[in-house]
């Protein structure tokens, strides 16, 4: 993306974190509170990719740069994840006792993160002392000039409150946070992907296997495109029928009208069809909620001006999530949220799940679920997304949650550095680790390469393989396109659900959408508050017109319409994928 230009420009992120690291200097003596550090090294924060020694100093650090707000009460939010339960429950307690500082750690829905984030933008009165918030807010956060750019604020106001230790190189998804002026705006706390989710020991079976291939003329194996995903849903709803007597269905979703059907499209579902442009980690030109871009400006959602939310990739994506839907899903699917869909494959009747999140992983390994072998080890797996028939290489392929540590300016000073201290603190390599085993959400390179990893992969359906291969960097959130999360992400599934509903077309619901954030986007173009990379309106063209400059120009979005939307299915067998991933970390990731 185009570098922003301006005479107040600051250090980049890189040499932001070449002073920090530089200054180590700042360590603590031993204190007499060693104690209470080693109480927490020993019972808690095991096991760790630092030794116990750098643990110790680390705290030690902790210790010492929090004195100036001994007493304090400070407030942090996030949505309700394991992760997150575990922050509030475990690692706000210990930040407590170990720096004087009163953490209260607040775990609310994300709808409701979201509205009091809001609410603090809009009327500057401190709501929050530090925020957990999606990355997806990362276009908002840059343009509204209101979020604390942590590049500048590690080696500027809150120097004296960085963690010498927390090295930013280390983390898997700062691309994801950083904004078009190359600035980070935010500290990932949490990742989880969406992924394809399918019954290994069903796919395994040799009756199975000879019947699916006697029937479509390939193997049965990991769908590498819809159609492959497709003939597998029909073959298990269809052919298979019943596994032990219990009716089973080839497709798992959901489709209530309600604010988590959003998430089920703008997680990525578009870009996985092959809406939007090539680019990591987001298209460019135009990106997967079909929103084209010039410089970091906004430009039009429509595909009369450019965009691509309303074409013909978009429409195919959202008219096969309705026919999968309604054909190979068990019934009450349709009338389902996201939570209440989430665990419906562990109670052992569906065959694969294309939009599963690996943030269901811990929920799904329990001993004695009917998806669970009695030596501990999951009857299923999980491996990289299928893709749709106008999906090229070099385009992402899913969606990963990223949530974030976030300062505002709103928040006074003192208390910023407080938050400060603990969004750090439960992202810092002490805890970091022991955390990731707690919640499976991982943020740093070193502990998924950690050997406590390696020992437990088996016994995490694949998670730890998706995570060390390849594949990983092409799962990406929302990016610098969207230049107002909360008042886009809404309109999703209010006309989404109008298709799902059957009240509208597939077509007419992306023309209603696509509509209705081009007005979005209009309204903050004549408000000005967004500044140089607020939104800018091309004028209407005709679709024609578009096609033929994105050719022209060697982008791709927006595509017209195939002639066959289904191409012949393709699968890859699960252990000679998995075979294909590297085993070895890279050099700098490797664990101390």
């Amino acid at each position: 993306m185009r570098h922003l230009s301006g005479k107040g420009r600051l250090l980049t992120m890189a040499s932001a974190v070449a002073l920090v690291t530089a200054s180590t200097a700042l360590l603590a003596p031993a204190r007499a509170d060693d104690a209470v550090n080693q109480k927490w090294i020993d019972n808690e924060f095991q096991p760790s990719t630092l030794s116990k020694a750098d643990q110790l100093k680390e705290l030690q650090w902790f210790a010492k740069a929090a004195e100036p707000f001994k007493g304090m009460e400070i407030n942090i939010v996030s949505e309700t994840i394991t992760t997150h339960e575990y922050e509030s429950q475990v690692l706000a307690k210990a930040f407590s006792e170990i720096t004087g500082i009163k953490l209260k750690h607040d775990i609310i829905q994300e709808g409701d993160v979201v509205e009091k984030l809001q609410t603090q933008m809009q009327s500057g009165k401190n709501v929050y002392d530090g925020w957990i918030n999606d990355s997806d807010l990362i276009g908002t956060h840059f343009r509204y000039g209101q979020t604390i750019a942590l590049s500048d604020y590690m080696v500027g106001e809150g120097k004296d409150v960085t963690d010498p230790y927390l090295d930013i190189k280390d983390f898997i998804g700062t691309s994801f946070t950083t904004a078009p002026d190359k600035k980070l705006y935010q500290l990932p706390d949490q990742q989880f992907a969406n992924v394809y989710w399918f019954r290994y020991d069903w796919f395994t079976n040799p009756d199975y296997k000879a019947k699916f291939k006697a029937k479509y003329g390939y193997e049965l194996g990991v769908p590498v495109n819809w159609s492959a995903y497709e003939d597998i849903a029909e073959f298990f709803t269809n052919d298979i029928k019943e596994i032990n007597g219990v009716k089973v269905y080839g497709h798992m979703d959901y489709g209530k009208k309600d604010p988590s059907l959003g998430w089920r499209f703008t997680d990525a579902w578009l870009s996985m069809a092959g809406n939007g442009d090539k680019g990591l980690p987001n298209g460019l030109p135009v990106d997967e909620w079909g929103i084209r871009m010039e410089g970091c400006r906004p430009v039009g959602s429509s595909i009369e001006r450019g965009g691509d939310t309303n074409g013909p990739a978009a429409v195919y994506s959202i008219v096969k999530y309705l026919d999968w839907l309604k054909k190979y899903a068990p019934p009450q699917a349709q009338g389902m949220t996201f939570s209440e869909s989430g665990p419906v494959p562990a109670q052992g009747n569906v065959a694969q799940q294309i939009f599963w999140y690996t943030a269901f992983t811990a929920d799904m390994v329990k001993p004695g679920l009917p998806v669970m072998n009695a030596d501990g080890t999951p009857k299923w797996r999980m491996a990289p997304s299928p893709h749709g028939s106008y999906w090229k290489e070099g385009m992402k392929l899913g969606y990963q949650d990223v949530g974030s540590g976030t300062l505002l300016k709103s928040t006074p000073p003192d208390r910023r550095k407080a938050a400060w201290l603990y969004l750090q603190f439960i992202t810092s390599k002490t805890v970091s680790l022991k955390k990731s085993h707690v919640g499976l959400t991982f943020i740093r390179e070193s502990d998924i390469w950690d050997k406590s990893f390696t020992e437990r992969a088996p016994k995490l359906g694949g998670l730890i393989e998706f995570y060390r291969s390849p594949a990983r960097v092409q799962w990406t959130p929302t990016g610098n396109n969207v230049p107002d999360y909360p008042k886009l992400a809404q309109l999703w599934w209010q006309n989404i659900g109008d298709a799902s509903s059957g009240a509208k077309t597939a077509q007419a619901a992306m023309d209603s959408l696509a509509a209705a954030q081009d007005s979005v986007l209009e309204r903050l173009e004549k408000s000005g508050v967004q500044g140089a990379c607020g939104p800018k309106l091309n004028p209407k063209k005709t679709a024609e017109y578009w096609y033929e400059k994105s050719a022209k120009d060697g982008n791709i979005a927006p595509q017209r319409k195939l002639a066959n939307e289904k191409p012949k299915g393709e699968t890859v067998d699960y252990d000679t994928l998995i075979k294909s991933w590297p085993a070895t970390p890279p050099k700098r990731a490797e664990a101390k």
